[in-house]
């Protein structure tokens, strides 16, 4: 009699995540390998799952895992039927054939179907933003090796000679939005991100290639610096200023502008989605972000609540959307807590995220025509905003630790590194100090003196006289 099941490692891998494992139990004798999941806590396993849903729809990945899991452990009762058939199984022998094919093959594995498979796996699962850029790696690097008269790329080809000429070609790709400029340094860098994560990965979890033999190691590209575009008070006072028809879509996009800067920042996404059920009884906002899932919540400051009664009407459902972009009748507005999202099916998840992208495209097209009217000569897109209170929030004294929160950074780290572009108050004291003129503590005192009246003056003399 045999069984199979799986289990959860009790303790994490080197990259912080918990390995699964199948069990193999025959004749009272039992064997536990590897599968090609692991998954990053605990409890997204569930070990007495029912209709092969070990893998619980809370991990993004949890259809094509399960069915990654649910392929190996028939792969296992196929393997131990064969055995049985030719006279001798156990669960080692049914262990070791299942490694062995993996064994010789690994390194002739082509990266390039690797790279496919996990990019629709990310498109499976309803992560479009990321897919989108795995997608754009896997045809540069397709693209890349049609130029070198090659058809695929196998793992082990991949060596740090290769990754330096696949960077090579990249510095010499022209841009796609600006043809007679070449691919920017950060776009590369993001190419080469993704190819290190996916040879991690397969490294890490799926082992086909040794630790040791990670091409990676000795290769490090790093970003440039970028300026981050920020508005300060003045402008943001200019845009406030400007005489627009109430009602029409400039006048809206000014509003989202603006109501995400007194929001400290809220990102264009999940400002799209707000339901006026994120608004409570205190006047608070509260939602999830979008990008990380995490929960945020704010008071509302006077001036976005007076945005919000440019929209609020007295039969408005809580459930409704706040600002007139998405559809309150689309099947994609059913879902209404991020959980609610993360099981819309792809056909949704994805009319949903191209709609919000034509609205964001749209706002950030007037936000162009707005700064031309205030006289404000940067590039601003709705994002814009996020740095301008940052910015402001730095003018004023806020701590980065009060910051974190507010931004929702996982980490103090990440705010330093965000706000360090925003913190110029020390330099500017600094400089001031060392290049003003002519100024001494007497002098600043004479100044201040000579805007007294004389009776004034005489009470400080009266005050200097009594010690």
């Amino acid at each position: 009699m045999a069984s199979f099941r799986f289990e959860i490692g009790n303790k994490p891998t080197r990259n912080k995540t918990f390995q699964i494992f199948l069990v193999i139990s025959i004749a009272g004798n039992r064997t536990r390998i590897k599968t090609s999941i692991a998954v990053n806590k605990k409890s997204d396993f569930n070990s007495k799952a029912k209709q092969n849903n070990w893998i619980r729809p809370s991990e993004p990945n949890a259809l094509s895992w399960n069915q990654s899991l649910s392929k190996e452990i028939e792969s296992a009762r196929k393997k131990t039927e064969e055995q049985r058939d030719s006279g001798q199984v156990s669960s080692k022998s049914v262990a070791i054939e299942l490694k062995a094919p993996e064994v010789a093959t690994k390194k002739m594995t082509s990266f390039i179907k690797y790279a496919r498979q996990r990019t629709e796996e990310l498109h499976q699962a309803g992560q479009l933003a990321n897919w989108k850029k795995y997608n754009g790696f896997c045809n540069k690097l397709e693209t890349f090796l049609t130029s070198i008269e090659k058809k695929d790329l196998t793992f082990e080809q991949i060596t740090p000679s290769f990754i330096a000429k696949f960077h090579s070609y990249l510095t010499k790709l022209p841009n796609e939005i600006q043809p007679d400029k070449v691919i920017h340094p950060n776009s590369i860098h993001l190419i080469i991100r993704i190819f290190k994560t996916l040879v991690k990965r397969a490294t890490e979890i799926e082992s086909l290639i040794k630790l040791e033999d990670n091409p990676f190691k000795s290769i490090k590209i790093d970003e440039v610096p970028t300026t981050k575009e920020k508005l300060d008070l003045s402008e943001i006072q200019r845009i406030k200023e400007l005489n627009l028809q109430e009602g029409s879509l400039i006048w809206h996009c000014r509003n989202y502008f603006l109501f995400s800067f007194y929001c400290a920042g809220i990102r264009a996404g999940d400002l799209i989605q707000l339901r006026w059920g994120n608004i409570t009884s205190e006047e608070r906002l509260v939602y999830t972000m979008g990008k990380n899932h995490k929960s945020r919540e704010l008071i509302l400051v006077a001036q976005a609540k007076k945005i919000l009664s440019d929209y609020f009407k007295e039969e408005a459902k809580a459930t409704d959307y706040i600002f007139p972009m998405l559809d309150n009748s689309a099947p994609y507005s059913k879902a209404i807590t991020q959980a609610d999202k993360d099981t819309l099916s792809l056909e949704l998840k994805i009319k949903l995220r191209n709609q919000i992208s034509t609205y964001n495209a749209l706002i950030n097209k007037y936000l162009k025509k707005i700064a031309e009217q205030a006289r404000i000569e940067k590039n601003i897109s709705l994002h814009i905003a996020r740095h301008s209170f940052a910015k402001v929030a730095k003018q004023e004294g806020i701590d980065n630790y009060v910051l974190k929160g507010m931004l929702n950074h996982s980490s103090l780290k990440t705010t330093e590194i965000y706000m360090k572009d925003f913190d110029n108050t020390s330099a500017d004291k600094a400089m001031t100090t060392i290049f003003q003129e002519g100024i001494t503590p007497t002098n600043e005192i004479l100044a201040i003196l000579k805007k007294m009246n004389p009776e004034q003056l005489a009470t400080i003399l009266e005050q200097v006289k009594k010690g």
